[in-house]
């Protein structure tokens, strides 16, 4: 399957990966709206890649396939964070360039997640969906290709995980690593302002990531945010979602006209 420029999913699913193993700057956004519209703009609007929250959102088997398939359509690298470990599989299949995988907890933990992912490990086989092109890639094709292609990116986001953060980030076979701040908060009960204790582990976890030439990804709050991690190594910046999107733009337009029309 090629995209509109003529370029084959799987090549670009693999240029995709190689940036972000490159820790070139990538920029994303988590999609919450269970349709294909809302990818459609974002990736129409230069994002490298969106996040189909399977986990958090209204997501089911169907709706999945139908925003990774507008994501490949757009140009946008379709990753989708899956509920649990038994999502994987369909998430690849459907044509997915990569999961993120809540709750990576132990290095044993993750190394099982690795093989669900990998054909080298225990990834159950077949080259009949997207992933396999509908059979136009052979058996051995799909396989070779597949391992090249499919991105990891784990969730650090408990307090045991920070503990462990250099052996679980360690992990061969685990590309990328997503820093879960809010999940961190509510663990750490960091009412504090600045949210100390969730800065010490997120910066526990990036420099875990430095020693092994991990990329870290972040959801930041803004810009400047964003070039004060970068400055430390971050590379992924995942920017909000298609649902605060909405809410900024809407409420941002229905207060300019409050403001001009009340002074009429």
């Amino acid at each position: 399957m090629t995209t509109p420029q003529g370029v084959p999913a799987g090549t670009r699913a693999a240029a995709f990966r190689e940036r972000v193993l490159r820790r070139e700057t990538v920029y994303g956004t988590f999609i919450k709206t269970s349709t294909s519209h809302s990818i459609e703009i974002i990736g129409g609007a230069g994002y490298d890649f969106v996040l189909i929250d399977a986990e958090h959102a209204p997501f089911d088997r169907v709706t999945t396939d139908t925003c990774i398939l507008a994501a490949r359509a757009v140009g946008a690298a379709p990753l989708v964070r899956v509920a649990s470990p038994n999502d994987i599989l369909g998430a690849l299949d459907d044509g997915a360039f990569g999961v993120m995988v809540p709750h990576m907890t132990s290095a044993k933990a993750t190394k099982e997640i690795v093989d669900l992912c990998r054909y080298s490990g225990k990834r159950g086989f077949s080259n009949s969906p997207r992933a396999g092109d509908y059979g136009v890639r052979t058996t051995w094709e799909h396989i070779d290709a597949s391992d090249k292609e499919v991105l990891l990116l784990g969730m650090i986001e408990d307090p045991e995980a920070i503990d462990r953060a250099d052996e679980i980030v360690a992990v061969e076979g685990l590309d990328a690593v997503f820093i879960g701040r809010g999940d961190l908060t509510a663990a750490y009960r960091d009412r504090e302002a600045g949210s100390p204790k969730v800065k010490a582990a997120t910066l526990r976890v990036i420099e875990a990531c430095r020693r092994h030439g991990k990329p870290a990804f972040l959801l930041t709050a803004n810009a400047k945010e964003a070039a004060e991690y970068a400055a430390l190594g971050v590379s992924g910046f995942v920017t909000g979602s298609d649902q605060g999107f909405m809410r900024s733009a809407a409420t941002a337009a229905l207060r300019e006209y409050q403001s001009v029309l009340s002074k009429k």
